[in-house]
Formats: structure tokens, sequence, C-alpha cells
């Protein structure tokens, strides 16, 4: 077999594993998070959990379809396969990562809008201060 075939194959199956085993794991975690943003709305939380599993495989996807294309042909030996692999893997995990981070910061953001409202008022003054002009 071609070692540049090869190197695409192994590619594309390590990309699609890592995709749908991050896909899910944010999937089943997300949900307890996405409840407590939507205040126990969980139909509305499941549909957005949802929506966004289908956005992440669509980035994902695209992602590694974009980056398949090494541009040249690998001709040396198999240490030469892991390298390029390597290197397209760590992308892909690196796309990965920023996307989840990207996720949590939106809806820690989203929560702390939504938390502002039940907080308690901010403490009484117990003096005050005469200002006389």
């Amino acid at each position: 077999m071609d070692k540049t075939l090869l190197a695409y194959l192994l590619y594309l199956a390590i990309s699609i594993v890592l995709t749908v085993w991050v896909a899910k794991t944010l999937h089943k975690n997300g949900r307890i998070f996405l409840v407590d943003v939507f205040h126990g709305n969980e139909p509305l939380a499941d549909s957005v959990n949802h929506l966004l599993v289908v956005g992440f495989y669509l980035i994902n996807f695209g992602y590694v379809s974009l980056a398949l294309q090494l541009g040249y042909r690998i001709e040396s030996d198999y240490a030469q396969v892991v390298e390029v692999l390597s290197t397209k893997i760590g992308w892909v995990l690196i796309v990965l990562g920023g996307m989840h981070f990207f996720n949590l910061f939106v809806f820690s953001r989203i929560r702390r809008r939504s938390v502002i409202p039940e907080l308690p008022p901010p403490v009484q003054a117990d003096s005050c201060t005469i200002v006389r002009g």
C-alpha cells in the first residue's frame, strides 16, 4: 500500500474516532450544565445540546476534510507516516480543545447572566456620611 494513502486513511480513522468520542462525552456531560443554564427547562437544554453536537460534527469533520491534503507524497519510511499523522492529529486535537473551551466560555457567560437576577441584594449600608457643602 502506498504510504501517502496509508497516512490519509489512518488520519481519517483517528480523526473520526476522536471527534465522535469527544462529541459523545460533551453531549452526555454537557446536558447537566445546560439544564442549569436554562433553569431546569430540560426540553430546551436537550434541544440546544443536540444542536451543539450537530454543529460540533460539522465544524470538526469540515476541518478534518480540509486538512486532509498533505501537498506532497510520502516517499521515505514509515517514520515519516507517523510524523505526518502526529502533526495532523495534533491540529485536530487543538481544534477540538479550542471549540470545547469556546463553548464553555459562551455558556458560562450565559449562565452568569441568568444567575445575576437571583443573587441577593448587596449588603445594606449601616451608616452614612453627611456631606456639607
